[in-house]
Parts: structure tokens; C-alpha cells; sequence
């Protein structure tokens, strides 16, 4: 034999030529191979095993290299082929050497795969059947190996195998009972592969009864077993047989203390009687095969570990016989496993196998998991980092399985530690990278939300970050997009791993967490243990942590702001049931955990659509009994948010329970059937009703129940149906009521279709007569009317805009929401604040109530005149509300065409001679009832504010007749029966009677001031306040009148003055007053006295002055500080009762309050100096030149005009001036004086100037050109004060600019002063008065 040629020299000559050939490359060269001399070598026991090896390892090298060329040979005969296999399994059982044995097998193996002969399979099988048939000294382990190889390689004679040699496979059964191992081992390497090939179809063909005996052969190998090989195989065979289910039976049900004979002996009908037996009586100790694979969980082979728990697995999946391995104590094993192991594969194997056992209530019973959730928890934190997804996934499942199936009465994790440890691992498992990791973790967090696993004290703040982490993964979801969904309706199924299907799917996952949050919250609310969470260390709870509050608004605020938009995103499209189910419920919950939270939620939900919502859904998923589940969610939430908006639209409502009950019954008997879409509602309530029933139910119900959703919809402004469809149906409702023979709608239905025709009015058609008489039916079947009134503007509008409404319920709705605006005022004013001070609360602007009482007004201006009636006969509260009303009406009455104040007068008249007449002979202020005594001033208020709001074009004064001078009358008759301690009604009685008038002009006032004067009683009250005040150092507070009260005495004693001198009026009575006290106070009191109170003394003096201190209705008294001691010097006595002195006085007052730059004393106290200087001008010329020229006047000129130009161009500050001039005094200069003043003027502009600062500029410019000033004006200086006088007269009173002060009467409090008096006059030298 040649060293690269497989031929043996000594044979080959005698062969054929045509067994041999060189096997190689086409080019030439290769391998010359003789199969006669490759026959004769392997026949031969002389050739050594070393040759035979090497030919052997040729002929390997040839199958390998070249293809089909030994095919090409073999083809030439067929028994040459067989001889050829033949030889080569006789060296199985000749050959040695390991080496040459293996080399056989691989040689054999190649072989039939290249000829690929059905012929050459059943040869070698029946050589095999005939070696184990006489087994005389043959070696066996090395044919097994082979069998074992070649059913691995060809497939076709595993099929043959089971299909044909029943015997063979006998024989491969019987050589399990042999001792040697490694036998066993290559035997079962066979079955191993005889079960794994062609995907199990060989096992499927494998008779039943060899099966069942490989099965209990296996058992008791297994049992035996002690070398690794063995052992291994075994564990494969077992694998692969537990994934079938009869076998499974067979192998939880044989005996390894079965001899063979009895195993082949009807082992099948044993098994089926085995397993008919009870299994849970019988003991572990029938059941090796799980004592086998717990021993296998032992062993520190970690592949023996995870086959073991696979094979646990499959039995359980198919036979589901749990409990021999929970009483084998397995589940314990598998934990322990769990808290040693860090392999993927062991973990996940693991996992699953004990999800499955978790189906057994035993183990649970058994404690097993009280045993394990400590490691499993631990497990599961360190799964969460491993790269393997899967392997947390199905711990987290596990976790889910044994949390949802734990008993309640054994606690998982009775203190805060475990189930803090828990929540950590949850967490970790929400916070995961892999959507579907999460959203298995939000399973378990939905299990870990029972009563029964928290801890004591309940661990609120950890619950609390499982929400929010939860919560905040919504910001990743890849949820579809409307455009995606329409693109998908035409798929039949969507793809369940498509991204956007795994974020649905992690959505409805977490709302069953969410919803088991809230009700879990909702269970602990209702045990005050753990409400209150007893055992929570006081850090804790002093920061408010870990507290059942701090959970339900954590709760509200994740739902408010993420939970519900993304729902909605979800489902605007395509609506889907699961997710909705869950959503309805949680916004259910949430009217539960914080009530004192709900009404704000309430209203923005309802705002925000969630009436229609809902209802939409319910008509889209649940028509035709589908989806009953989330039917019941859906109407669960209507009726709580139905309640909740019922309460916070109108509270009264609440206090009826009648009412509630009626309501809550309403909704939940028609709600369920409700399940059609709102625009079928038109329908509903129109049908006619038949016969009803029940009072809850029926289509009559049903209607009632659409009329009171309609109501609490549309006050959110979601209007579920245009106006006048609402409109129209609701009138068609209340004429089927009637029609039926009765008026008398439950009261709650009745109050929301009074609430749908108001607020729907407007855009429907007006009531016809019929219409209008069956809603006066239908109101007054009500026995309380009040009680169908809410608080909403359109209720005002509808009853008023009907005259047939308005007569029976127009002052009743008045009267309600005037009432109602006193309590909304009382909630929003603080205790603290207080009421403000009249003037203040006169610059306010008017609260929106009484807004809408002002448009009312504009389009009925009959409710001017129901406000007022309430004025005079209601209590005093709703008198002072109504009076306000119209206050704010007359303060605006430019906003409106109609002469309010005319429609108001002779009404007021009225009342002011009921109230005389009720009042005769128990004296004002002390009448029959407290009606009229606190009405009295109100009526005498409104009739200021009808003069303060008279607009100054107005000829109402034009002539003093007719009504005004019955009011005048009245009022006055009234103010002088009043008692001097009624400020109330005495003050607005002065305060009219002073701007009666001041306001009238002088011609048209003879008759008004003769009647005052003639009236006795008025003087006396004049007399009464006027000493009080000269008294009020002596009289203790208390005593004192009021300023205002004063003020109104001052002013109107001013203008009776005036009028009395220039018609020459009788005076029956005068009156009193010290003119001592007066200049003593605004000398030296003047910082301790009201700025108001200060400006009517100046006025009162100035009336006085002109007069020349000399009038028939004032009497004035002196004293030695004003006049000097008696007897009078000639100057004293030419100035009585004023005197040098007081004169002197007087002026130095008059300079210290224009320094205080009030508007109304800077007018006040000009024109009383201009009266001064006139006084002193016609009785002492030396006193005027003294008064005039002193350097107290120089230094007050000064200081206005260095106040800057507004100063300087003050009216007040011109007419000063022009003033002093008229009289001389040097104290004015051209410069700085008059300079500065004309620079002013030209700087800012002439145009720029208000009416009567021109006019005062006017007459200063005219003083300047009359007079000779030192030192004299340069002719310069003259020309530029005729160019400013020039410019002046040719601007007309409409080319300013500038406002002027503003006309008629000003409101200041309680008190009207009216503007006209302080028109600022400089043309006092003739002793006349400017009007």
C-alpha cells in the first residue's frame, strides 16, 4: 500500500480494475482507492488496526472531497455496496482502538449519506437487529453510538426505525436493564435522537406501548444514574418525552421498582387506572419523577438545572399536576434558585415555572409564597439589568400571579420594608426601556394595589410614585394618529407588535392600575386606621408625607392634567371600549377620594365637553346590550357628575333631599338605557309617552331625565343641541304634561326646563299666547316658586320680557337676585376688610349682579319702578340692595336715552307722602313698623342720586313747579319734624335740600327758599347742628353731629343766605352762629378737621362776607379774639363782628389752606378771600391795603408758582393773583411773578388751557393792562401781554382742550356739592356775587 494510495498491494492485482479509481481533482492527480482491497483490509483480522485506520481515514478525506464518486462505483453493483457496509459494521465490533472506532462510525455515517440507498438503511438495520438478536460476545456500545449517529444524520431511518423494526426498538428497550453506564448512556442517546428527529414526527409514529416502556425505563435509569453521561442523557430523553402529553401521564404515574416483565405486561392499562386515582392523596413518594427533577434542581450543573425546570414546565403545561411537586417542595427549590442564580436562561425557566405552579390554590396554602417573595423581589430588581427584556418581563408576571392569587388572610408584606422593596422593583420595572416590560409592571402594580398586601402603616408615598412614573412614561407612547387610524380601518388586524399597538396596550394596562389606585384610596378612606395611617412616624407626618390626602391629589392632578388628554387623543377617533371602561371608572373614583376638590373638577370637565362625551360613547358602544361594562362605567360618571354640577349650580337644591333623591332616581333608571346618539334626543322628547308605569321609569322618565341633563350641560356651555331644538322640545314637553290632564312636573325637572326656555330664548321665536298661559300653569303648580329660581341672568330677561311673566313673577325674580347677590357679596368679602367707605365704594366699579340689573333696566325700564317699591316696602337689607341698584343706574344714566331720573320722580314722590302719612303723629323716626323707618333715608338718598345724575342740559330746574316742588315741599317738612340724632335721614334731606338750590337758577328759586324759610322746624334742626358744632369742644364725641352732616348744614345755610338777599325773602326765624369758632377753626384746627367740613365754613363765610357779615337768616355772634375788647376802635366797630383782628385772622387761614392744594379748598378759600377784600373794601380801605400788601401774600404767590405749570396755571392760582392786583397789593411783580406765568402759557400753549383757566388768564391779563404795576411794564412787556390777551379772545369756549371742571353735582359720600358754588371768581370789587 502506497503512502497517499488506498489500495493493499498484496490483493490488489487480483482485482477488477473497475473497483478501482482515482478519486480527485479533474486535472489530474488525486487518490487512487481500491474498494476490493478496502473490503479485504477491514475482513482481515492480519492487517493491523493502525492500516485500517488509515484507509479508513482516506476514504473520510474521499466522501468529503469528491461527491458522489464512490457513489459512481458502488452503482456498478449493489452487493458490493452492502459487502462494503458490511466490513465496516463488523469493525464495530472487532476494532479496539477507540480512535479506529470512531472513525468507523464517522466513515459508515458518510457512507449511507452518500449513496443515499432505502436498500443500504434496511441492511444496516437489520445487521443491527441481528447483532442485539444474538448479542454472542458482540460489543454493543459501539452499535448504539453508530444507530444514535446515523438517526441523527438520516432522518428517513428514524422514520424506519419506529415504523418497521418493532423488534430492534424491543431490543434498544432491553438494553436499559443492562449494568453498564456508559451502555445506558449510548442507548439512550438513540432514544434521545429517535424522539428529537424530523420535529417529533418519528416519535409520533412510535407505538404506544414501547413508548410507555421507555418512559418507565427512563424512570428508573434516572433513579440510578450517577455518571455525568448518563445522567445528561436522561435529562435530554426526559425533556423531549414531557413534551408529550401521554407520556407525561406515564411518566407521573410509573414505578422504577417495576421489573421489565411487569412493565410489558399491559403497562398502558395500568397508567389509566393510576390515573384515575385521587391526587391529591397520594403521597410524593409514587411520584419519583418530581423527587428526580428536585434532585436535579440540586446538583450544581446549571444546564441540568434549567432542563430540570423545563421539564417541571411542560409536565405542568400538559398534564396539570401540580401538586406532587408543590408537596415536593419544588416552588421552594426554585426560589432558592432564583436567589443564587444570575443565568438569563435559569431565571426565565424559572419564572415560568412557577406562573404555572401559582395556578394551584396548594401553593399558596403550602406558604410557598410567603417563602419566596423576598427573593423573588430580589431577583427581580437584578433581572431589570440584565439585556435579556424577556427574563424581567416573566418575573413580573410571576410577581403579578402570586400578588392577584395570594389568600388575603396571609399578608405578603406585613411591615413597610417589603413592601417598600416591592414597590422599588415595580418601579424599576415602569421605568424599563421596553414597553412591554412596563406595561407588565403595571399589571403587578395593579395587584400590588389591594388592601390586602399594604403594609401597616400603608406606604402612601410609594403608591404615589408608582402613579407618577406611570404617568410620566405617557409622554413616549407612540399612540396612533388619526391619520394612521384611518389608514388601518381597512386592516383586518392590526399587528399586535407593531409600536403602536404596544403603547395601547401599555395605556390599558396602566388604567387598571390607575383604577385599582383609586380603589384602593377609596378603601382606606373608609377605615380610619388607615385613613389616618396611625404608625406613621411624626416626620413624616408634619411634611404631610406618606398621607391618603397627598395620594387622592395626586391622583386628581395626574388624571386632570395627563391622564384625560391623552384618553382623549387615544379614542377621538376610533373609540375603543376596554379603554374607555377603565377611564369612566377612575373619573367616577375621583367624585369620591376629594369632594371639597369636585365642583372645580366638575365644571371643567363639563366645560370641556365631558357631558357630551360620554353620552356619545354610550350611543356609538353600548346600543344593542354591547359593552354592558362600559355602560355601567359611563353612567356611573354622568349621575356623579350630574349631582356634582346640580349642587354647584344652584346649593339651595341640596337642602331638599326630595328634590336630590328625585334627581339621583331619574338618572340612574334611564341612564342605562339611554344608548343612543344626542342627536336622536329631538326625537325622544317629542314622542309621545303612553303609558307610564313607573314614577322612574317609562319614556316619560326618560324625558325628564334629557331635560335635566340638557339643563346642567348647557350651564357649562356645552350646548348638546341647538337652541331652538331645545327650545321647541321643552315647550312640547310642558303641553304633553297638560295635556295629559296634569300640570304638576317633579320639581328638579320643572326648575331645568324654566332653565333651558330662559337661555334659549333668544335665539328662538316669541312665545304666543297658549304658550305663555301653559308655562303660567306649569309655574304655578309649583308651590315655591323661589325654589325654581337659580342665580342666572336669563331668568331675569325671560320673565320680564313677557308683560304676562312680569305682572305675576317680575318682582318675586327681583327680589331672589338681589338676595342671592348679598350672599355671593358676603362669600367673596373678607371679615378682615370690612365695608369700604361710601366714596369709595362709589368709584368702584359694579359687581356683574347688578351689571345685569343695568342691562334689564335698559330694555325694561319698569323694573326701575319695582326696584323702587322694594325701596320703600321691603325689609331694610333688600331695601339697601335695590337702592344701590339704582344708585349705579342714575350715576350712568348717559349710557341709556331715556330720562330715568324723570321716570323716578314721581314715583320717589309718592313714597316720601306715604311715608308723611304713616308717620303722622309719631314724629319721623319712630313709625308704626321698621319697614318705614328704615326706608325713609333710603328714599331720601335715591333722591340725591336723581340729582347728582341730572344731566347739566337738563331744564328739570328750569322752573321750581310741579314735582320738584311737591318734593321740595315734602322733604323739607320731613327734615324739620326729624329728630337731630336721625343722621340718616337728615343729612340726604339737607344734602337735597342745598342742591334744590344751588341748581336752580336764582329767578326760579323764590318760591323754594320763602318756603324753607318759612318752615320752622328745618331752621330749628339748622340751629340744633350749628351749635352742636360750636359746642363740640365741651360735648363728648358721641354727641358731635357728623361732618357730613354739618358739611350739608353749612351749604345749605350758604344758599339760603344768597337767595334770602337776592329776593328779599321774610325770615321768620334766624338763626344763630358764632363767627368766632368758625375762624378759630380753620385758623388753628384745621389739620384736625375734615377737608369737606373746611370747604363749606369757606363757603358759609363767603356767603356770609358778601352779604356784609349782615343777614336776616344768619344772626352771628363775635368774641374779644376777633373784635378786640369793648369799647370798638373806629375800625373794629366799621368791621363788626368781624373786626381788624379777624380780618387779619381770617386772610392768614385763608393762605395756609391754599398751601394744602386740595382741589375744593384751593377754589374755596380764593373766592372767600375775594369776598374778604370786597367786605374790607366797602367798610375799610386801610384794612383791604393792609390785608392786601401784607408779606405773608408775597411769599404764598411764591410758593404757587414754584409748584410747577399745572400750579401755575391753576385757576385758583390766576384768579389769586388777579385778585391781589384789583387791590393793590405789591406783592405781585412782572418778574419773577407774571414772567413766569407768561412763559407758562406760551410753553404748553393757549389751546391747551381749560374754559375757566382761560377764563381767569383773561381777566389777569386784563388787571395787567388796567393797572400801573412798579416798577412799570416796558413797552415790550405791554405788547406781549395784548398779543396773549389777543390770542385769548379769539379762542372760542369750544377750542379748549383742556378739560374743565366738571358740571353739576359731585358725590362725595353722603354729601352732593355742587360744582357751581366753586366756580373760581376774580370780579369781587363791586361787592356782587358771580353765579
Amino acid at each position: 500500500m502506497s503512502s497517499t494510495d488506498i489500495v493493499f498491494d498484496k490483493f490488489h492485482f487480483r482485482h477488477n480494475p473497475k473497483w478501482s479509481g482515482r478519486l480527485g481533482p479533474a486535472e489530474g492527480g488525486g487518490l487512487l482507492l481500491c474498494v476490493a482491497c478496502v473490503i479485504e483490509m477491514m475482513e482481515s483480522e492480519d492487517i493491523a488496526s493502525a492500516r485500517k485506520s488509515f484507509a479508513l481515514f482516506g476514504i473520510s478525506g474521499v466522501l468529503k472531497c469528491s461527491p458522489g464518486a464512490l457513489r459512481e462505483i458502488f452503482r456498478q453493483d449493489n452487493t458490493v455496496s452492502l459487502r462494503f457496509t458490511a466490513s465496516l459494521l463488523g469493525m464495530l465490533h472487532t476494532a479496539e482502538d477507540q480512535a479506529t472506532l470512531e472513525k468507523v462510525d464517522q466513515v459508515l455515517v458518510q457512507l449511507l449519506l452518500e449513496l443515499q440507498s432505502e436498500l443500504l438503511y434496511r441492511f444496516v438495520l437489520d445487521e443491527i437487529h441481528k447483532q442485539l438478536s444474538e448479542q454472542l460476545g458482540v460489543k454493543l456500545l459501539p452499535t448504539f453510538n453508530f444507530l444514535g449517529n446515523l438517526v441523527k444524520a438520516v432522518p428517513n431511518v428514524a422514520l424506519s426505525l419506529v415504523t418497521q423494526y418493532g423488534p430492534l426498538l424491543e431490543h434498544l428497550c432491553s438494553a436499559l436493564l443492562y449494568p453498564d453506564e456508559a451502555l445506558k448512556a449510548s442507548v439512550l442517546y438513540v432514544w434521545l435522537k429517535l424522539f428529537g428527529t424530523a420535529g417529533g414526527s418519528a416519535a409520533q409514529s412510535l407505538p404506544v406501548a414501547i413508548r410507555d416502556r421507555v418512559c418507565v425505563l427512563l424512570l428508573q435509569t434516572l433513579a440510578k444514574a450517577s455518571s455525568p453521561q448518563l445522567i445528561k442523557n436522561s435529562v435530554g430523553l426526559l425533556w423531549l418525552l414531557v413534551q408529550l402529553p401521554e407520556a407525561v401521564s406515564v411518566l407521573m404515574n410509573g414505578n422504577t421498582d417495576q421489573t421489565v416483565c411487569r412493565e410489558n405486561q399491559n403497562i398502558h392499562t395500568d397508567d389509566e387506572q393510576i390515573l384515575g386515582q385521587n391526587q391529591e392523596q397520594q403521597s410524593p413518594d409514587q411520584y419519583p419523577l418530581p423527587l428526580m427533577l428536585k434532585k436535579l434542581l440540586m446538583s450544581g450543573d446549571e444546564m441540568l438545572q434549567v432542563t430540570s425546570v423545563r421539564c417541571i414546565a411542560s409536565i405542568l403545561v400538559h398534564s396539570q399536576c401540580s401538586a406532587p411537586f408543590i408537596k415536593a417542595d419544588i416552588p421552594a427549590f426554585l426560589f432558592d434558585r432564583l436567589a443564587s442564580s444570575r443565568s438569563e436562561v435559569l431565571l426565565w425557566s424559572a419564572y415560568s415555572c412557577l406562573v404555572l405552579l401559582t395556578q394551584d390554590p396548594l401553593f399558596f396554602s403550602q406558604c410557598h409564597s410567603l417563602y419566596g417573595i423576598e427573593s423573588l423581589v430580589r431577583s427581580l430588581k437584578e433581572a431589570l439589568q440584565l439585556t435579556n427584556l424577556e427574563v424581567p418581563k416573566q418575573g413580573l408576571q410571576l410577581l403579578t400571579e402570586i400578588l392577584e392569587r395570594q389568600p388575603p388572610s396571609e399578608r405578603l408584606f406585613p411591615s413597610g420594608s417589603g413592601f417598600e422593596a416591592v414597590s422599588e422593583a415595580v418601579l424599576g420595572g415602569v421605568s424599563s426601556s421596553c414597553l412591554l416590560v412596563a406595561t407588565e409592571a403595571a399589571n403587578a402594580a395593579s395587584a400590588l394595589f389591594r388592601l390586602n398586601h399594604q403594609s401597616r402603616p400603608v406606604q402612601y408615598g410609594k403608591i404615589e410614585g408608582l402613579i407618577e412614573a406611570i404617568t410620566n412614561r405617557f409622554s413616549e407612547l407612540a399612540l396612533p394618529s388619526p391619520a394612521h387610524r384611518r389608514s388601518s380601518r381597512s386592516l383586518k388586524k392590526s399587528d399586535p407588535n407593531s409600536q403602536a399597538s404596544t403603547s395601547e396596550g401599555f395605556l390599558l394596562q396602566s388604567l387598571v392600575c390607575f383604577q385599582a389606585a383609586c380603589r384602593l384610596a377609596v378603601e382606606c378612606s373608609s377605615e380610619p386606621a388607615l385613613k389616618e395611617n396611625t404608625f406613621t412616624a411624626p416626620s413624616k407626618h408634619s411634611h404631610g408625607q406618606d398621607s391618603l390626602e397627598s395620594l387622592c391629589q395626586c391622583l386628581l392632578r395626574c388624571c386632570d392634567s395627563v391622564w384625560i388628554p391623552t384618553v382623549i387623543r387615544v379614542c377621538e377617533h376610533t373609540p375603543n371600549a376596554q379603554i374607555l371602561q377603565h377611564f369612566y371608572a377612575i373619573l367616577f373614583s375621583q367624585f369620591t377620594l376629594l369632594p371639597s376638590f369636585m365642583p372645580v373638577f366638575a365644571n371643567k370637565l363639563a366645560s370641556s365637553g365631558f357631558y357630551r362625551l360620554p353620552l356619545e360613547h354610550k350611543g356609538l358602544l353600548c346600543a344593542g346590550n354591547r359593552h354592558p361594562y362600559l355602560n355601567v362605567a359611563c353612567c356611573g360618571f354622568l349621575q356623579k357628575l350630574s349631582m356634582c354640577l346640580l349642587f354647584e349650580s344652584d346649593p339651595a337644591s341640596g337642602s331638599c333631599q326630595h328634590d336630590v333623591e328625585e334627581v339621583e332616581n331619574l338618572l340612574l333608571y334611564n341612564l342605562p338605557s339611554l344608548c343612543c346618539r344626542v342627536s336622536d334626543w329631538p326625537s325622544l322628547l317629542c314622542e309621545a309617552p303612553g303609558l307610564q308605569l313607573c314614577e322612574y321609569k317609562g319614556p316619560r322618565a326618560t324625558q325628564y331625565c334629557l331635560v335635566i341633563m340638557l339643563h346642567l350641560a348647557l350651564e357649562q356651555g356645552d350646548r348638546l343641541l341647538p337652541d331652538p331644538t331645545v327650545f321647541s322640545s321643552v315647550m312640547w314637553l310642558l303641553h304633553s304634561v297638560q295635556a295629559q290632564g296634569s300640570s304638576a312636573l317633579p320639581r328638579s325637572v320643572l326648575r331645568s326646563a324654566l332653565y333651558l326656555l330662559s337661555v334659549t330664548q333668544d335665539k328662538s321665536p316669541n312665545l304666543d299666547g297658549a304658550s305663555l298661559n301653559c308655562i303660567s300653569k306649569t309655574l304655578s303648580s309649583c308651590q315655591s316658586f323661589p325654589s325654581l329660581c337659580m342665580h342666572y341672568p336669563a331668568l331675569l330677561h325671560f320673565i320680564w320680557r313677557y308683560p304676562e311673566l312680569e305682572e305675576k313673577y317680575g318682582a318675586l325674580v327681583l327680589e331672589l337676585w338681589l338676595t342671592k347677590q348679598a350672599h355671593h357679596r358676603d362669600a367673596e368679602q373678607s371679615p378682615e376688610k370690612g365695608e369700604k367707605p361710601a366714596d369709595e365704594r362709589q368709584d368702584q366699579q359694579p359687581d356683574t349682579e347688578t351689571v345685569e340689573l343695568l342691562t334689564l333696566i335698559e330694555k325694561w325700564p319698569s323694573v326701575m319702578l319695582t326696584l323702587l317699591n322694594m325701596v320703600c316696602t321691603r325689609e331694610a337689607a333688600l331695601a339697601g340692595r335695590a337702592l344701590s341698584v339704582l344708585e349705579v343706574v342714575l350715576r350712568g344714566q348717559r349710557d341709556y336715552e331715556a330720562d330715568l331720573c324723570a321716570h323716578l320722580r314721581p314715583a320717589l314722590l309718592q313714597a316720601l307722602q306715604r311715608l308723611s302719612v304713616d308717620n303722622m303723629g309719631h314724629g319721623l323716626g319712630q313709625g308704626h313698623t321698621a319697614q318705614a323707618v328704615n326706608s325713609l333715608p333710603l328714599v331720601l338718598k335715591l333722591l340725591c342720586a336723581t340729582q347728582a345724575s341730572d344731566p347739566p342740559s337738563s331744564s328739570s330746574y328750569s322752573k321750581m313747579d310741579g314735582v320738584h316742588f311737591k318734593l321740595l315741599y315734602h322733604v323739607s317738612n320731613i327734615a324739620g319734624r326729624l329728630k337731630p340724632t336721625d343722621t340718616g335721614s337728615l343729612l340726604p334731606a339737607l344734602s337735597y335740600l342745598y342742591c334744590c338750590l344751588s341748581l336752580s337758577p336764582a329767578h326760579c328759586t323764590d318760591r323754594a327758599v320763602s318756603v324753607l324759610l318759612s318752615n320752622s322746624g328745618l331752621m330749628d334742626q339748622l340751629q340744633t347742628v350749628s351749635s352742636s358744632s360750636s359746642s363740640a369742644p365741651s360735648l363728648s364725641p358721641s354727641a358731635c353731629p357728623p361732618s357730613a352732616l354739618l358739611c350739608c348744614s353749612h351749604l345749605l345755610l350758604s344758599s339760603l343766605i344768597t337767595l334770602q338777599r337776592v329776593h328779599s325773602a321774610q325770615v321768620q326765624k334766624s338763626i344763630s352762629w358764632s363767627l368766632d369758632t368758625a375762624v378759630q377753626r380753620l385758623l388753628f384746627q384745621k389739620r384736625n378737621t375734615d377737608n369737606l367740613l373746611l370747604v363749606s365754613y369757606l363757603r358759609l363765610l363767603q356767603a356770609l362776607l358778601d352779604a356784609d357779615l349782615a343777614s336776616a337768616v344768619v344772626c352771628l355772634t363775635t368774641g374779644p379774639g376777633l373784635v378786640g375788647p369793648r369799647p370798638l376802635g373806629v375800625e373794629d366797630g366799621a368791621l363788626y363782628p368781624l373786626g381788624s383782628r379777624g380780618a387779619q385772622c381770617l386772610s392768614t387761614a385763608l393762605s395756609g389752606l391754599l398751601l394744602q392744594k386740595h382741589e375744593l379748598l384751593m377754589r374755596a378759600s380764593v373766592n372767600c378771600l375775594s369776598s374778604l377784600l370786597g367786605f374790607l373794601q366797602r367798610n375799610s380801605p386801610t384794612a383791604e391795603k393792609y390785608v392786601a400788601c401784607q408779606p405773608w401774600s408775597r411769599f404764598l404767590v411764591c410758593c404757587l408758582l414754584s409748584s410747577g405749570e399745572s400750579s401755575r396755571l391753576h385757576p385758583a392760582t390766576l384768579s389769586l393773583i388777579t385778585i391781589l392786583l384789583q387791590h393793590g397789593s405789591t406783592s405781585v411783580l412782572w418778574e419773577p411773578d407774571l414772567l413766569q406765568v407768561m412763559e407758562a402759557v406760551e410753553r404748553r400753549g393757549r389751546e391747551v388751557l381749560g374754559e375757566e383757566a382761560a377764563q381767569a388768564l383773561r381777566l389777569l391779563l386784563s388787571e395787567i393792562q388796567s393797572i400801573v404795576l412798579q416798577p412799570p411794564l416796558t413797552e415790550e412787556q405791554k405788547q406781549r401781554a395784548r398779543a396773549a390777551m389777543e390770542s385769548l379772545c379769539l379762542q372760542t369756549p369750544s377750542e379748549s382742550c383742556s378739560p374743565s371742571p366738571p358740571g353739576n353735582v359731585l358725590r362725595v359720600g353722603d354729601v352732593s356739592i355742587c360744582l357751581s358754588d366753586f366756580t373760581v371768581k376774580a370780579d369781587s370789587c363791586s361787592g356782587t356775587l358771580t353765579l
